[in-house]
């Protein structure tokens, strides 16, 4: 019975899990002005994550 839930959630918005595989998690280490780092997540679409990573 859970197994047929499973399947019936996950096939029902196949659309927005399509979208969802053109995104990408970007982790990227900040240095603020008093010298720590601190870490700063996006998510961005993956035809976009060179722009990101090289405007600093």
């Amino acid at each position: 019975m859970a197994k047929a839930a499973k399947t019936a959630i996950k096939s029902k918005d196949k659309q927005g899990s399509a979208d969802a595989k053109n995104y990408t998690k970007v982790v990227r280490a900040v240095k603020s002005a008093s010298g720590n780092y601190t870490f700063k997540e996006s998510m961005v679409h993956k035809d976009k994550i060179k722009d990101v990573l090289g405007n600093g």
